[in-house]
């Protein structure tokens, strides 16, 4: 059955008034899969990566059975908690809850590193009905005695192959042997590496799988382009393109933080506005640099992979992989930045001699060969079969509730 609003999904009046305030209208795939069964109580692996609505798949019907639970949360606890690898991705999932929970009386409280503690310590004090945070911060506020997840009946871990890639697995691990074991988990991830995979299983109660797949975001709604050129004429290739009217609202991506501060000192040379932002930038400096893109004040928005997933910003015209990445998920991640919950876009990828084996690898993954264009040389190991074959311009390269007391009879 075709889901075709979200009032046929069941979630509560306050919910779908927030939404119509918001103009949603038509759940994403993964919200029609994923919200009944939660609903329900069910354990949920999502396989989805961002731009596919995941946040508002897991925070709608959490905040609906908070309220339909209609408990209060005990002084220094919480009673749901949402993990995720980022500074901003947290500041996003906060302040969707704030969004989708407009008209509820939630508390929810933001834990995250960068910045001072003291306020996060205040705002736990009373207890909070949602505590989104990264796991590093929350483990040291575990261990100062500050927060108490005995009580705790919820647990979303999102992006987990990203907490696996900045080293926070045992982090989280740590976390989880804080929260009692009757709970509801949901697990969401873009990809399932051996270590995440082997995490669902000890952590997700007969889950229910939901998988939208990467390649859809990649291939059906982006165009997608690759400049074959040397290195060192990428810098040109950058300002040639940005000089098109059409670049309105750019994210450029970097392998390294020294190529992005590069890249950011080239443009304003060029007296194109742009801002980085990365790991070696404080909390505020990146809060700021995404404040001003999202806001129109810069132009250009250049990132490491650090942003590449749940960065959730409206209307980005281009993204342009100034490096390709030597992980080819990272770049379905990247390109999904111009593809929001269902709009289309344009993703440009810049192709050295170093970097063919990335492009092929990147090819293999998304099943699909980018469009080549522009100028610049092209050799024989990045022709395609389709080159050979004489077609030019491509490379080669309720139910919850009875599941908790089964598991307590167990």
């Amino acid at each position: 059955m075709t889901i075709t609003s979200f009032t046929e999904l069941g979630i509560s009046e306050p919910l779908l008034r927030a939404l119509e305030d918001a103009d949603y209208q038509t759940p994403t795939p993964i919200q029609s899969k994923a919200i009944p069964l939660l609903l329900d109580g069910l354990d949920l692996l999502g396989i989805a990566q961002t731009g596919t609505g995941k946040t508002a798949a897991f925070t709608l019907p959490l905040l609906h059975n908070l309220e339909e639970d209609n408990v209060r949360p005990g002084k220094g606890q919480a009673r749901a908690l949402i993990l995720a690898p980022t500074r901003e991705l947290v500041i996003q999932i906060a302040d969707s809850i704030k969004t989708y929970g407009r008209h509820m009386h939630m508390r929810s409280a933001v834990v995250m590193g960068g910045v001072g503690q003291r306020p996060q310590v205040d705002a736990l004090r009373r207890g909070v009905d949602i505590l989104v945070a990264t796991p590093g911060r929350l483990l040291d506020l575990i261990k100062q005695g500050h927060i108490d997840l005995s009580q705790t009946e919820y647990l979303i871990l999102d992006e987990a192959d990203r907490m696996l890639d900045m080293g926070f697995i045992r982090d989280v691990r740590r976390i989880i042997e804080k929260l009692p074991e009757e709970r509801q988990t949901l697990l969401f991830s873009a990809t399932m590496p051996g270590e995440v995979a082997k995490l669902s299983r000890d952590i997700l109660y007969e889950p229910e799988r939901v998988e939208i797949a990467a390649k859809s975001i990649a291939v059906d709604r982006i165009d997608q382009r690759v400049h074959h050129l040397d290195k060192n004429a990428k810098q040109t290739r950058l300002a040639e393109l940005l000089a098109e009217p059409d670049f309105d609202r750019v994210m450029v991506f970097t392998r390294t933080k020294h190529g992005a501060n590069k890249v950011v000192k080239l443009l304003e040379r060029d007296g194109i506005s742009a801002e980085a932002i990365h790991g070696n930038k404080s909390q505020g400096a990146r809060q700021r640099a995404l404040d001003n893109f999202r806001e129109g004040r810069t132009r250009v928005l250049v990132a490491t992979d650090i942003a590449s997933r749940g960065i959730d910003i409206d209307d980005v015209t281009h993204v342009i992989n100034f490096e390709l990445p030597n992980v080819p998920e990272s770049y379905v991640h990247r390109i999904g930045r111009t593809a929001r919950a269902g709009a289309e876009g344009i993703a440009i990828s810049f192709c050295d001699a170093s970097e063919r084996s990335h492009l092929r690898s990147i090819e293999r993954l998304i099943k699909r060969s980018l469009i080549i264009v522009g100028e610049g040389p092209v050799g024989p190991d990045v022709d395609s079969v389709e080159n050979r074959k004489g077609r030019p311009q491509r490379s080669n390269s309720g139910r919850g509730r009875r599941r908790r007391s089964q598991r307590r009879a167990a």
